[in-house]
């Protein structure tokens, strides 16, 4: 008891599956914490990197560390509970399995996100309401270790020369991070969560994201090869939506993807998945998007997927669009249709080419044939409020016409947004192109009833 005591007071907190410690710290103020450290110190001496990293043996693991969490606990001498126990092990097992306290976050299918703003206050977004969590972290050091164990296996760094990063988990959830000295409050972290299971298109009809005669205009228009730019706010569900579109690829299709952090999750067998990297720490070897979309192009793509258009690559992609690769799919930040279109008009300027506004325009024009605008409303839910062709040019004017629309009609006893999905009337201009590529729909789809 003496010995192991001992060995609880100069027991130091260790990064979760390494072997080295941090010093200069003080000794855990609480038996508990001393307990857990001790713990975890013969987890590490006991079970081997390779066998943490395996998850078909996620099972035996939790066994092994549950049989040593349960010897140091009994020659501890420490009165404990079973449900201490327990709680002891499940936590134990979320910090060298999982990432820790927000692990059970995770898992939890009703979080869509989780905003870590300190230590001890992590808020989610759960069915669209924010909430402040029950979960804490021990400090900022712990927040650290979780940053850290998720960004090195992507070969990122984090650190006070890079304190920005943008990651993702095994399961494709997107990560950014900021710690010190730009975050005053201690390190700061944002998961959004990803389904486990992609979504389908008859789940976003489910949900109310779409109708059921948008989902098959939009599916025939992803046959019929037209590009494709979903639009929305942050958080509005583009991403989602981009998933949904690319599941109606033929899957005799070879299609690229490219993307800062990689998430999105295509079914079918043919997908080349392109990533960007950061700079290295001399401040070298960076890959944008830019340099992957035109490399892409040397790939032989029958498809192009860009998870989003946000600087000079614009350019390479309405070029790529413009030069027979047709079918291309991307999103973008914009709160309508025609915002869109300015941003992509500001996008292509970023790319260093000194081009008349005009010659910008006609290129989006005869590039772009469709925008799908996703909006976030104020109950939460998300909507696909607007289905636009692309006509053409009217002088320096690029016209948009509505194919399909959202028509809010008030507010359910609930608070819910309630509304309708409607079409205009108006039948696109590219509807023979969607006959020729056998996209059938039925005759009266743009008939409003």
């Amino acid at each position: 008891m003496t010995s192991l005591l001992r060995r609880l007071e100069t027991a130091q907190d260790k990064p979760i599956g390494t072997g080295s410690s941090r010093k200069n710290l003080p000794p855990p103020a609480d038996p508990e914490r001393a307990l857990k450290q001790a713990i975890h110190q013969s987890i590490i001496a006991e079970v081997r990197p390779e066998l943490l990293s395996d998850a078909e043996r996620e099972g035996e693991i939790k066994t092994y560390i549950a049989e040593i969490a349960d010897r140091v606990m009994q020659d501890s001498g420490l009165i404990i509970t079973r449900q201490d126990r327990q709680r002891i092990v499940q936590q134990l097992g979320d910090e060298v399995l999982g990432f820790g306290p927000i692990t059970g976050l995770l898992n939890d299918d009703d979080v869509s996100e989780i905003m870590i703003n300190s230590a001890q206050q992590v808020y989610v977004e759960r069915r669209g309401r924010l909430e402040l969590s029950l979960v804490t972290f021990r400090d900022s050091e712990h927040v650290m270790q979780v940053i850290e164990k998720i960004v090195a296996p992507l070969g990122r760094r984090i650190d006070e020369s890079s304190p920005m990063v943008d990651a993702r988990l095994p399961d494709g959830s997107r990560v950014n991070a900021i710690i010190p000295p730009l975050a005053l409050k201690g390190p700061t972290m944002t998961i959004r969560k990803f389904s486990r299971d992609p979504l389908t298109v008859e789940n976003l009809i489910t949900f109310g994201t779409l109708g059921p005669s948008m989902a098959k205009f939009l599916q025939a228009c992803v046959l019929g090869r037209l590009n494709i730019v979903v639009s929305g706010g942050t958080g509005s569900g583009k991403t989602t939506t981009l998933n949904c579109l690319s599941s109606f690829i033929p899957s005799d299709e070879r299609i690229i993807t490219i993307e800062d952090a990689a998430e999105l999750q295509l079914k079918q067998e043919h997908v080349v998945t392109l990533e960007t990297r950061p700079p290295n720490i001399e401040g070298k070897g960076t890959v944008t998007i830019r340099d992957l979309v035109r490399n892409s192009l040397r790939m032989r793509p029958n498809r192009i997927v860009i998870g989003e258009v946000r600087g000079g690559e614009a350019l390479d992609m309405l070029q790529a669009m413009n030069t027979g690769h047709d079918g291309s799919l991307t999103t973008g930040h914009a709160n309508t249709p025609r915002d869109m279109l300015s941003r992509l008009e500001t996008m292509v300027l970023m790319a260093g080419m000194d081009l008349p506004v005009r010659a910008i325009r006609e290129q989006i024009s005869s590039a772009i044939d469709l925008i799908v605008q996703q909006s976030r409303l104020r109950d939460g839910s998300r909507k696909i409020t607007h289905i636009c062709e692309v006509v053409g040019m009217e002088g320096d004017i690029i016209t948009l016409q509505d194919i399909f629309v959202f028509v809010q009609t008030g507010r359910d006893p609930s608070g819910r947004i309630s509304g309708e999905f409607k079409p205009t009337g108006i039948r696109p201009r590219f509807y023979e192109k969607l006959v020729d590529a056998y996209a059938q729909l039925p005759p009266d789809i743009f008939h409003p009833k």
